[in-house]
């Protein structure tokens, strides 16, 4: 039995259309979806904003030598964590007793996203949040600037 071009054609034709037809509902049924900006809150708008601690690797341990009024300096190292945990070591360089001072708990963020606060830890325990940088700020809560910035950061290792 012979068949013919015409009929093979006309049959493939066919077979491609139903495909076509199949895929075309599914696109129509995609196109169904409700837009997702009448679920968003005020609440989950503020939280797309940029910021570091949405947008920055943050978690890691950061190193440096702070000032110290009766001291050398104070050598630092803040470990921060999953969980908003954070290990605090400290030792005051050029003092007798050169022991590591050790504590841990957990940090909190403001509210625009940029600085923490160690909670349990005496004032100043607040650090500006940076690329690969952490930086002390003072009794109020602001950054130290002029000639002696480099002095308060801390540099992610």
């Amino acid at each position: 039995m012979k068949i013919e071009p015409e009929r093979i054609l006309f049959v493939s034709l066919f077979l491609i259309s139903i495909c076509f037809s199949g895929c075309g509902k599914n696109a129509k049924q995609d196109d169904l979806i409700v837009d997702d900006a009448m679920f968003e809150t005020e609440e989950s708008t503020q939280t797309d904003e940029h910021n570091a601690s949405n947008s920055l690797d943050f978690f890691g341990i950061y190193k440096g030598v702070l000032p110290c009024a009766d001291c050398e300096g104070i050598e630092t190292s803040i470990e921060l964590g999953s969980g908003n945990s954070y290990i605090k070591k400290i030792t005051y360089l050029g003092k007798e007793n050169q022991t590591v001072i050790e504590s841990s708990g957990t940090f909190i963020w403001n509210e625009a996203g940029n600085t923490i606060t160690l909670e349990g830890e005496e004032v100043p325990n607040q650090y500006f949040v940076g690329e690969n940088v952490l930086f002390h700020l003072d009794l109020e809560g602001n950054r130290i600037t002029g000639d002696l910035e480099k002095n308060y950061q801390l540099i992610k290792q």
